[in-house]
């Protein structure tokens, strides 16, 4: 990822910056880039619950020093759904239901020279 297109999503991946319908109320995420006077820009809260979960044990080119980590979908209290990376927590604690919050974590390192990229994770909420 070059730097201009990590600086254009940012408000997405530090903030969950969605959108959010003027005439009907829904919330979508991520926003889309087309403009129009029926969405506004919408801040979710980050809280929600594991809907679907899997462990990923055999990670991909890149990630494999990762595994195992857990991927999940996360059912917004808003509505949208997203799909991120849970952390914080065992795989064996984690289970359908679990309340989670949205944390920002580093996703990548690109070298000596290159940007240290962050973005959105979820975690079982505290508290």
């Amino acid at each position: 990822m070059d730097l201009a297109k990590h600086w254009r999503q940012r408000a997405a991946r530090y903030r969950l910056a969605g959108q959010r319908n003027t005439a009907s109320g829904a919330v979508r995420f991520p926003p889309e880039t087309t403009t129009s006077a029926e969405w506004e820009s919408f801040e979710l809260s980050g809280a929600g619950t594991v809907y679907s979960f899997t462990v990923v044990r055999q990670a991909p080119a890149g990630l494999d020093t990762e595994a195992p980590y857990i991927l999940a979908m996360v059912m917004l209290e808003e509505g949208p759904m997203v799909t991120a990376q849970l952390t914080d927590c065992d795989p064996d604690d984690v289970a359908i239901d679990l309340p989670v919050e949205m944390v920002t974590r580093q996703l990548r390192d690109l070298g000596p020279d290159g940007l240290l990229v962050y973005g959105y994770k979820f975690r079982p909420r505290l508290g």
